[in-house]
């Protein structure tokens, strides 16, 4: 496994709901990581893009811009041309079938919220290649 595992890997948060950006950033900065968040979709992407990040955490639905839009972009690479972060969905949202098969394909992973506690998010994350 890579030696900056969970020493220092860098986590942006893109989540517009605080409670659980909060939960989240306590979690992973229990485990060692370096957390930023991000609560509105155009400044999250802004901050995705400067890849300073080793995971992104994206939620699909933010002010301003949505996840959807966000990883379409983040994907473009003539839009984001180096993108060294995986990325992964986070949702309460049902998706209907073939979107969230399309998403998953973009995506390094998906997550319903509901079903996992912010440490299991951790222990999914220490298993992020």
């Amino acid at each position: 496994m890579d030696e900056n595992k969970s020493d220092h890997r860098k986590v942006l948060v893109i989540e517009n709901e605080q409670f659980i950006s909060d939960l989240y950033a306590r979690a992973l900065s229990k485990r060692g990581y370096d957390v930023d968040i991000e609560a509105d979709g155009e400044m999250g992407l802004k901050t995705a893009q400067t890849d300073k990040y080793d995971i992104i955490l994206l939620d699909l639905m933010m002010p301003n811009m949505t996840g959807v839009d966000i990883m379409r972009d983040l994907r473009d690479p003539a839009k984001t041309p180096h993108l060294k972060a995986k990325v992964i969905i986070t949702t309460n949202l049902e998706e209907r079938e073939e979107i969230r098969e399309q998403l998953e394909r973009q995506a390094d992973g998906y997550v319903i919220k509901a079903e996992m506690t912010p440490n299991e998010l951790a222990d999914f994350l220490d298993s992020v290649g």
